[in-house]
Parts: C-alpha cells; structure tokens; sequence
C-alpha cells in the first residue's frame, strides 16, 4: 500500500490565519456588485424612510434674557428675592420652565389634548401595537390594567399630554449669558412657534405669581408679627408704669444724691471714730502714770505752768482725766450716732439700687419692644406697597418665528444609509471570504493536514447522477474530465515500482463527491484498455445503483454480498456492464449480515486477491470515514487510498477527525483530492488564478 512520507500529523504544519489588506480589497472588489446591492439597499429605505415614511418635524425658539439683581423700588430683598444669576439658579429656572405645572397650563391654554401628535388616544389603532399586547398580557395575568387606576379619563389622557409635550419641549442656557432658549420640536411650523410662545409668556408669568404669592404671604406673617409685637408693647408699657408706681424711686439723680449722703456720713464717721481712739489713748496713758506714780509722767501732763508741788499735779491731772473722759464719752455717742445713720443710708441705697436696676431692665425692655414694633411695622407697610409692583425676573429678549425643518435631516440619512450598506455589504462579503468553515485551496489543505493533494476535480455540470457517464464520455476535453485524468496521473504515480491496482475512494460525511470520483476514474482507467472494475463498497445506502440505473434494473439482484457469501448466480453473472463505461461493475444489495463483519472476513481478503489476478485494476467505493468503520476495514486490502475533500464545505473539524480514525488503524491515505469545486466562485473568492486547471487561461484548453 502507498505511504506517504511527508508528516501526517494533520494539522501540524497548519499555519494561523492572518488578514491580508490586499486580499481584503480584492475580495470587495471581487464583490462589487454585492455591495452595490446592499449601497443601494440601504440608501432606498433611507430615502423611502426620509421622504416617505419620517413625520417631518419643526422647531422653534423664543429667548427669554435673565434681568440682573437691581434695587427695587421697595427694597425687601430680606423678604422676596428674585432669580440669581449663577449656574445652579439658572439650570433650577430651566427645570422650572419644563416643569409640570407650567405644561399643563400651556396644555390647556392651547387645548392640546385634541391634537393627535399629543394625544395618543386620538390616532387609529394600529393592528397590533405594543400597548394591545400588553393589555392583553395583563388580563390572562389578572394584574391591574390602567383603567383600574383612581385617575379619571380626563386626567389620565391630561397626563399622558403633558408628558408628550415634555419631550417636544427644551430649554437651555445660552453658555457665559444670562438667557434662556426655549425650543419647541412638533410636526407644524405655527404650532412650534406657538408652543414656544405661550410656553415663554406662562413661565414670565408664572414668575410673577409666584413673587405676588410670596410677597403676600411675607405681608400676612408680618401682620400677624406686628400684632403679637403691639400686645407685648403695650403689657411693658403697664409693667414699667405700675413698677415707677408701687417704689419711690423719682429719678436717677435721687438715688446719686443718696449715694452722696452716705459717703458723707462714712467720712463722719470715720472722724468721730478717730477722735474717739484718741481720748481713750489719753484716759489710758493719765491713769496709767498716776497709778504707777510716775512724777514725771505726771508732772508732764499737768505740763510746765503748773505748780511742781505733788497735790496740784495730782488735782490738775485728775482734771484733765474728767475732761478727758467727759470728752470721750461724748465721742462715743457721736461715734454709735452716725454708725446708725450709716447703716440706715446704707439700706436705703441698696434698695434705691435694686429698683433702679430692675426700672433701668425694663425699659430696656420696652425700648427694644418698641423698635422692634416699628420695624416690622414699616416692613408691613413696603411689602403692602411691594404687592402693587411685582416685575418678572424674565423677559422675552427674541420671539419665536415659524418653525425650522430640522427632520428627518436628509443628508445625515444618505450618508448613515451609504455607510450601512458599504459596512453590510462588506461584512457580507467578509463572511463569505474569511469566514469559512470549509478548504477552499489545496495549499490551504495540505497546511492543514500535512498531506498532499493529488486532484483538484471542479463540480460535475450535471443535474442526475446516471448523466454523469453520459458527460464524461460526450465531454472528454473538459475541465473536468482533464481533472480526473490529472488524478488517474497521480494516482498511477505515487508509486514507479508497483503502482497500485487496488484503489478505494472515500471522504468524511455523505455528499463529498466520492463515489463520483470513483466512477470517473474507473472510466479513465478502463479507456486506457485496461481491465477495471468497480466494486459498491457502501452497501448500506448502494449510491452506485442511481449512476447504473438502467443496469441495476436489469441486473440478476446480486451483489457484492453474494460474491462473498458464495449465495445465488456465479461471479461473472453478477457482474453487470453499461455501454458507456469499458469496465465491469459489482454493485451491493441489501443483506442482513452487517457490512463491517463481512469486509473484516478472511472471505473478502481472499477475495480481492482473486481479482488481482483478473483485473487490472479495481475501484471501491467505500462509505464516508466518519459515519460507519466500513472504510477503515476495506482499507486494510488496498493499495491507494483517495480521501476527498468537499470544496468550501466540509469542516475543518470533519476532515481532520476522519484523518484521525483513519491513522488510528495504520491508514495513511495516498493524496487527498479537493472535489466539487465551484469554479466562479473559486474565482470571486480570488483563487482562480492559482492553479492551472481553474485558471483564467483553461479556457484555450478545455471545452464547456
């Protein structure tokens, strides 16, 4: 049996794939028309969609400028402030203009809810709708609908409008100014306009009702502050009056002149105190002379004019001790006279003191009461007068015109459209070039196996498969006739010493050409004049009998099975013939034996080396590799395994795992043979131009 010598790890030499820029550009350009088809797709539903099917829409936009801080003519900015001009106040008025209930105002104002662009209920229903289903849903679910909700009609379609509206409606800040862009975005120019109008004029009002609201809720607390102000002055003023009444507090200057008194009478009081230590000094230092008898002590208290003798100095310092204690008697008297004025003034002040203080603390009380009174007073009266003269922080700077068309925006359609079908038709032609299950080269075979490919057969231009002999034999110069020469060429020559006379043909899966093959190249053989036959190896599904119709009719009913069984007719009458193959042919029948036992038996080895001797060469036709073991049991007899390849439709996957199970009995096939090429399409996946048999030049060698 033919070995390949080359590495049969399949897959090994397998390079990874890589995209080539240029092969990419080839293949668009290849795919032109497909493309051009998938452009001019596109473009014809965007410009049905943009003339056609789209609701144009218009926009227009009233501007409304932000008046800065100023002083008012009444200044109550404690009490009402207007709009501030920094960033958050700005973006806050912004929702302020879309707020809720400024849309519905502006809903009622221009009675929108009997317009069907707002009003959902008011257009036809279509056949089938998101919302129907989903009503539906709910019912066979038994969950709540909308109309079991509390809100009435009237407010449930007063909802869904202004929630319409909402999304017609935009406002925005003008960036670095102090304006507003009020944009309104609906199906007719005057309704934009007016939409963005009156939407302008409610917020200008709005504001000011808002301003008068707040001003004349800052008037009726202030009433009610200068009220409660007006009790409480009015209990201070009783309080202070009946306080000057029950104390004999006259004034401030009383209590000081009081105050005077009492630091005179201290000052007293100190004198007397003093001249009263003195005398009592002196009665102490006299008795204390004469008791001891000290003559000089005495003699210097009765002093120098009095006579020395000892009885005048005793008579005159007993005089001067009477006056002396007559005077410090006196003394003391004064002296527990004015400690008692003292005390009294004392008292008197600290009590003068106490209600002066608490006289001082209410009128204190009184006096902040009372400012306090005509404060708020005269704050009532400016917010009265502020009620009269309320001014919006807004005013509208530019109207609104009728509106712009601004969709559907025909320029943007056609060239989003162009460049959809350009990204659909290349990503088509993308899938259909790079993204392939299949082998489409032989050299992307080989790469991928490791085997070598030793037939390239295009498909056969015939509808039956029983017209297939009938085109070989009227076709013979055709591409691919040459094809299967080609592959009867390599066959004959994989080995110079034996070439094999036993050949098999298989595949993966069902439907890869192989019997086809097979039949081809048993008629090649036998027009060489050599003695051929061809055996139905697949006795299952007996594929040769709808090439051989004519002749399986007319056959004995045996087949290979009878051959091997020894059951029925002889060899040679099982044998059939068809005029326009030189060859004979064996083909199968239906037999209860399975068919893996019977090409396993020691009957069928032996009888293959019986044809040796009768047949110059013998083609099998064996059932696809992946399906049933038959193929890899009849291989164990042959000499040549052909494994074919559907072109750009068996996976890499399918080929690879039949390779497999084929080396895991010691099968190696001879060359694989890539079958049922579609040459034009060889051609726009670029490949035409790379092997001789599909090239743009076979046509000066072969017939149609």
């Amino acid at each position: 049996m033919l070995q390949d010598t080359r590495n049969t790890k399949f897959g090994a030499a397998g390079a990874a794939k890589e995209i080539d820029l240029l092969a990419v550009l080839g293949a668009v350009w290849r795919e032109k028309l497909t493309v051009l088809l998938c452009v001019t797709l596109m473009v014809g539903l965007g410009g049905y969609y943009a003339f056609f099917a789209a609701v144009p829409k218009y926009a227009s936009t009233t501007s409304l400028k932000v008046e800065l801080q100023a002083p008012p003519i009444v200044d109550i900015e404690a009490i009402v402030g207007g709009s501030s001009t920094e960033d958050s106040a700005m973006n806050t008025e912004v929702d302020v203009i879309r707020s809720r209930g400024v849309l519905e105002q502006l809903v009622q104002d221009l009675d929108l809810t009997a317009d069907p662009e707002f009003n959902p209920a008011l257009r036809p229903l279509p056949l089938v709708s998101v919302e129907s289903l989903v009503r539906h849903v709910k019912d066979r679910l038994g969950l709540p609908s909308s109309e079991d909700l509390i809100l009435s009609p009237e407010q449930e379609t007063l909802n869904q409008t202004v929630d319409i509206v909402g999304e017609a409606v935009t406002a925005t800040v003008r960036r670095d100014r102090y304006i507003f862009d009020i944009t309104a975005t609906t199906t007719s120019r005057a309704k934009s306009m007016a939409i963005a109008d009156r939407l302008a004029e409610l917020y200008i009002a709005d504001q000011i009702q808002q301003k008068y609201r707040m001003t004349e809720n800052a008037v009726t607390w202030l009433s009610d502050r200068v009220a409660e102000l007006e009790l409480e002055l009015r209990e201070r003023e009783q309080a202070l009056k009946d306080f000057r009444t029950s104390t004999d507090i006259v004034n401030l200057q009383a209590v000081e002149a009081l105050n005077r008194q009492l630091a005179d009478a201290r000052a007293r009081l100190s004198a007397a105190q003093a001249d009263a230590a003195a005398s009592e000094a002196q009665m102490r230092s006299i008795r204390i002379a004469r008791d001891a008898g000290d003559a000089d002590a005495l003699l210097a208290i009765a002093g120098d004019e009095t006579d020395p003798s000892a009885a005048a100095v005793i008579s005159h310092v007993d005089s001067t001790l009477r006056s002396t204690s007559t005077a410090f008697d006196r003394q003391q008297r004064q002296v527990d006279l004015l400690a008692r004025s003292v005390e009294r003034l004392e008292e008197e002040v600290a009590v003068q003191s106490e209600d002066m203080s608490q006289l001082q603390q209410l009128e204190r009380e009184l006096q902040a009461t009372r400012t306090l009174y005509e404060t708020f007073l005269a704050r009532r009266k400016e917010a009265t007068v502020q009620l009269g003269l309320q001014n919006a922080d807004s005013r509208i700077l530019s109207a609104a015109v009728p509106g712009r068309y601004i969709e559907p925006r025909k320029s943007v359609i056609f060239v989003l459209s162009l460049a959809m079908g350009l990204v659909l038709g290349g990503s088509l032609v993308f899938a259909r070039q790079f993204i392939d299950r299949g082998f489409r080269t032989g050299d992307v075979l080989e790469s991928e196996t490791g085997l070598e490919i030793i037939g390239q057969i295009p498909v056969m231009p015939i509808r039956r498969r029983n017209q297939l002999l009938t085109y070989l034999t009227e076709k013979p110069t055709s591409a691919a006739c040459e094809a299967i020469r080609n592959l009867r060429t390599s066959v004959l020559l994989s080995s110079m010493d034996k070439p094999p006379q036993i050949i098999m043909s298989t595949s993966s899966v069902p439907g890869e050409g192989k019997t086809t093959q097979a039949v081809s190249l048993a008629h090649n053989l036998a027009n060489l004049g050599k003695k051929v036959l061809l055996i139905e190896g697949d006795v299952r599904r007996r594929t040769l009998n709808e090439y051989f119709r004519g002749v399986a009719a007319r056959s004995s009913g045996g087949g290979i099975v009878a051959a091997l069984t020894g059951t029925g007719a002889s060899f040679e009458r099982l044998l059939v013939t068809d005029p326009r193959l030189n060859a004979d042919i064996l083909l199968g029948e239906k037999s209860k034996v399975n068919a893996a036992d019977i090409f396993s038996s020691e009957t069928f080895h032996a009888f293959l080396e019986r044809l040796r001797e009768t047949y110059d060469f013998i083609v099998i036709d064996t059932p696809p590799v992946l399906v049933v073991p038959d193929a890899r049991v009849i291989g164990q007899h042959v000499d040549a395994i052909i494994f074919n390849v559907a072109w750009n439709r068996t996976s890499r996957t399918q080929v690879k795992e039949a390779l497999r199970l084929l080396e895991t009995v010691n099968l190696t096939p001879s060359g694989l043979v890539l079958s049922q090429i579609d040459v034009s399409a060889m051609k726009r996946y670029g490949h035409g131009g790379k092997h001789g048999t599909y090239g743009n030049y076979g046509s000066a060698y072969y017939d149609a």
